[in-house]
């Protein structure tokens, strides 16, 4: 116990999160990888992959989780750099699913923009703690301007994300008492070009539309959500090329029940082709059933209500700020891959933090966790009350013939 103490600092309850979802993470990848575990020679292949990447994340937690926040503001200086990186991607990155995603450096491969998401959450909190009353439009300039770039090279090739982001950060400038009327008219203004952008999408053909890589994928994801579904005499869905992940996603659903099927015993699982990413929830669903689904539901709602906890006990506004925006972001993406699965929204491609196999995403999303939880160690004071109330063994020795000696010389004082 006094090991585990010294090893997981912060707040306990994120840790026991942090674990869970990792457990979760291993047996629902390990029953969703199935079909490339077939196709490989090497049947751990896909599971080994995944572990790694988990240890390696739990590696930069316990690493993070040690480092005090203030220097987290290092993140200011690395968005510039993750513009850049995703600029390089843009021209010379691998292209996965019609998206320019993936860069690779000295054999490494990563996603720029998961490194754009922590920099720009760390960029927002940064400029907000140092808004006065004085500089209102000055530094309201500055955050726009970081938040609209920033957004703008990650829209070219993934909306979702892009979307997601701007969402967090509108709410951080909420959260950091940016004047109403100025997020007003911001918002209101992006929504305005918004509207007029998805309408432009909707009634102008393929041709013209394309001129954005992504436009075409993202009109047909719209068009495929919005219609109605073919079906047979007898009133069965007929299953095409449009709904088929949705269709199956459902039936994955329906099959879960209250308890699921356990885990391994999925079907769907040989069907959705990103059932170990973007629909894995599904797949929870179907194994564990409603109960499994709304337990993993409700880590990430403890997710938030701890962050808004460890940010009321944050005396500055940086460190309340930037743990407000990692839980946010983490809940919100989660929310977003849920409601996929339940054919709420459009597919999005959004994985569900912690729990989807994925490699750079995985280890940012540690990245978030270990942020947290320096956040709630350093500037909450959470996790760290033992040592502050534990008593140094020889000064308690010492502490009666400290008294002693102060007795005497207030005796002695009196006497003068």
């Amino acid at each position: 116990m006094d090991l585990a103490n010294k090893l997981f600092k912060g707040d306990r309850v994120i840790w026991i999160i942090f674990m869970f979802l990792c457990l979760t993470s291993i047996i629902e990848v390990f029953s969703a990888t199935s079909t490339i575990a077939y196709r490989n020679s090497y049947f751990w292949g896909p599971i080994v992959r995944h572990t790694t990447f988990l240890l390696i994340g739990f590696a930069c937690v316990l690493v993070l989780h040690n480092i005090p926040y203030k220097f987290f503001r290092a993140l200011v200086a690395i968005l510039p750099l993750s513009l850049i990186l995703i600029m390089a991607a843009m021209v010379f990155g691998e292209s996965v699913n019609g998206a320019s995603r993936w860069l690779t450096i000295f054999g490494v491969s990563f996603q720029p923009s998961e490194i754009a998401k922590i920099s720009l959450i760390g960029y927002v909190a940064f400029i907000l703690s140092k808004r006065t009353d004085d500089e209102h439009d000055k530094t309201f300039y500055w955050l726009i301007g970081g938040i609209l770039v920033t957004c703008a090279f990650i829209l070219v090739d993934n909306f979702s994300t892009a979307f997601m982001l701007f969402v967090v950060c509108f709410l951080m400038m909420f959260i950091g008492m940016v004047p109403i009327k100025q997020l007003l008219k911001f918002g209101g203004s992006l929504a305005a070009l918004g509207a007029l952008a998805l309408l432009l999408l909707m009634i102008l053909p393929d041709n013209a539309v394309a001129v954005l890589p992504r436009a075409v994928t993202w009109k047909n994801r719209i068009e495929s959500f919005t219609e109605k579904h073919e079906t047979s005499p007898t009133g069965e869905v007929k299953i095409t090329d449009e709904n088929f992940q949705v269709s199956h996603a459902k039936i994955a659903i329906a099959r879960g029940g209250v308890f699921g099927q356990m885990p391994g015993h999925g079907q769907q699982r040989d069907y959705l082709p990103q059932a170990y990413s973007d629909f894995i929830f599904a797949i929870i669903m179907e194994e564990l059933g409603l109960v499994g689904g709304f337990a993993v539901l409700s880590l990430y709602v403890f997710i938030l209500i701890r962050t808004g906890l460890i940010a009321r006990k944050c005396e500055t506004r940086f460190p309340r700020l930037l743990v407000l925006g990692c839980g946010l972001l983490l809940v919100l993406q989660a929310l977003t891959n849920m409601s996929v699965a339940v054919n709420l929204i459009p597919v999005t491609g959004q994985p569900l933090p912690l729990v989807s196999r994925g490699g750079t995403s995985t280890i940012i999303t540690c990245v978030y966790f270990g942020i947290i939880l320096s956040v709630s160690r350093f500037a909450a004071g959470i996790g760290d009350e033992e040592e502050e109330t534990e008593e140094d063994p020889q000064e308690s020795e010492l502490s009666p013939v400290l008294e002693t000696v102060e007795q005497q010389t207030t005796v002695e004082n009196e006497k003068i």
